[in-house]
């Protein structure tokens, strides 16, 4: 019996190699492979030797030859194809260990040129490796180290039964398997990296994509589903698979769609601000000169929905801020640093997780995905990565807001864009008062935003409060909702064919409206 190893992540070779010989199977090897493994006195044979051919072109040809994937393919119970290898003396291969040039750490290096990327796709590996687990009844093929073990004490116990050492044939579907998730993987991360060397590369023809398992996870959304979660291959400043978990309990499912939704929030934000998120809609935000302050604000915004709930921070967590937050019941706590004794003060609550996520505030890429599966396919999108165009900003009412109103506007805004549609998000003083997420028609939400006020906060939260709708207000009832509250300034995106009945209703109550022209749906 015969391998043929050729790797570039040498973990455990020599180790596999020299038991591999023990069992009496002669190795074939390639290139740095065979240097490493004649450097340890593993007995080899060199590629060249076996097909008489020379490695050539730096390498980039060495394993493409008839004499190594006719011995990979021919099918032993095929009478024709053993004549034919027998007329042609080319002997059987029986055994495949590759693994891949590094493609993915050469696009992760810094300054990486596309040159050197394109140098980095390998076309001998995966050809052997498809060509192997094509003819896998027959055959062993390895791609990742962590099976070896399993792959050689099956070997051994065959051999200890008198037979040839070989794993099951359950073994090596499972291996081939692999082999062709690992060859899609692989291939789908030179794909997405060519098509990024492109201009405009946002909705192509057809899409592939490849994740990594970052964990399992005990369930997911409900106790009956399962779970997992996975990161982009790629750098990925500012997202929640690059955080470092200082305490706690491994994130769940629906921590992690959370937290994801409060970090998309507090991105928006340059000042002290911090978020608090429930179930995937914002329940608390402050901004502030202090992040003392700011966290005073999220949590007398909400103190109610905050328990069990997610906080996001864009600045260090200060032995202050942490004094505060310690007596509340909180899931999820991120922030780009802590101070030590913060850090110490956390860690006497042992369920409480706490993140640390130094590039907190990078925003996503503009062309980045956002997916939905649906029932048979996936619809696909970029993120909604604009929050309003500036020279798009227009005041349609007699009076125009204030100062103090437009800046209390754009924090509005700025909230009401990762609120569930329909959406409706009272502030003032850089501060929620109240919000109104997921109601099947505005004025319901509108109204939700404000008896949300009334009870969390105060009777006459909303007075002097200013008001973001996600979307255009179809009616003029959502202006004499936001009136009888003293609500004194309005931004929507406009665009209904009934904009006149609202702008008109706001000049009868002396109310301020900006209309953006943009929208912000988050369904």
């Amino acid at each position: 019996m015969r391998a043929l190893i050729s790797v570039s992540d040498k973990t455990g070779i020599v180790e596999l190699a020299k038991e591999l010989v023990d069992l009496g199977i002669e190795i074939i090897s390639t290139g740095g492979t065979y240097a490493k493994l004649k450097s340890e006195g593993v007995p080899a044979m060199e590629i060249s030797d076996l097909t008489g051919f020379p490695e050539c072109l730096d390498g980039r040809v060495k394993t493409l030859h008839p004499v190594v994937h006719a011995g990979l393919l021919a099918m032993r119970s095929n009478e024709s194809h053993m004549k034919q290898l027998a007329d042609l003396k080319i002997d059987t291969i029986d055994m495949v260990v590759v693994n891949l040039y590094p493609f993915k750490a050469t696009i992760l290096k810094d300054g990486v040129t596309r040159a050197e990327a394109v140098e980095n796709i390998d076309i001998g590996g995966p050809t052997m490796l498809r060509s192997a687990a094509k003819n896998y009844q027959d055959f062993m093929v390895v791609v990742d180290p962590r099976d070896y073990e399993l792959v050689l004490s099956e070997m051994k116990a065959a051999k200890a039964e008198g037979k040839a050492p070989m794993a099951s044939l359950e073994t090596k579907f499972y291996l081939m398997q692999k082999v062709f998730m690992h060859t899609s993987n692989y291939d789908t991360m030179i794909a997405d990296y060519l098509k990024k060397q492109r201009e405009d590369y946002s909705l192509p023809e057809t899409l592939t994509m490849t994740f990594e398992k970052v964990q399992d996870m005990r369930y997911g959304e409900n106790p009956h589903q399962k779970a997992a979660f996975y990161r982009e291959i790629g750098k990925k400043q500012g997202s929640l698979t690059d955080a470092v978990q200082l305490n706690g309990k491994e994130l769940s499912f629906n921590n992690i769609n959370d937290t994801n939704g409060a970090l998309e929030l507090l991105k928006e934000f340059d000042e002290p601000t911090v978020v608090a998120c429930k179930h995937g809609n914002p329940c608390g935000v402050g901004s502030a000169a202090t992040i003392e302050e700011a966290w005073d604000k999220a949590y007398e915004a909400d103190k109610v929905s905050i328990f069990g709930g997610i906080v996001v921070i864009n600045r260090e967590v200060t032995l202050a801020l942490a004094e505060k937050m310690k007596p509340i019941f909180l899931e999820v706590v991120v922030a780009p640093s802590y101070q030590k004794e913060a850090l110490e003060l956390f860690q006497t609550k042992k369920n409480i997780r706490i993140l640390e996520l130094k590039d907190i505030s990078v925003p996503q890429n503009e062309h980045a995905y956002d997916l939905k599966k649906v029932n048979g396919g996936l619809i696909v999108q970029t993120i909604d990565s604009k929050l309003l165009i500036e020279e798009d900003l227009k005041v349609v009412t007699d009076r125009a807001p204030s100062e103090k109103e437009m800046e209390d506007l754009r924090f509005a805004w700025k909230m009401v864009k990762y609120v569930k549609s329909n959406g409706i998000a009272l502030a003032k003083d850089k501060q929620s008062i109240g919000i109104g997420p997921g109601q099947v028609n505005r004025v319901w939400a509108t109204r939700q935003s404000i008896e949300h006020a009334k009870e969390l906060i105060a009777e006459n939260a909303a007075e002097g409060s200013v008001l973001a709708s996600d979307a255009f207000f179809p009616f003029d009832d959502c202006v004499e909702a936001a009136h009888q509250a003293g609500i004194t300034a309005i931004i929507q995106p406009g665009g209904s064919i009934r904009d006149e009945d609202s702008i008109k209703k706001c000049n009868e109550y002396g109310i301020a409206m900006v209309f953006t022209g943009m929208r912000h749906f988050r369904h």
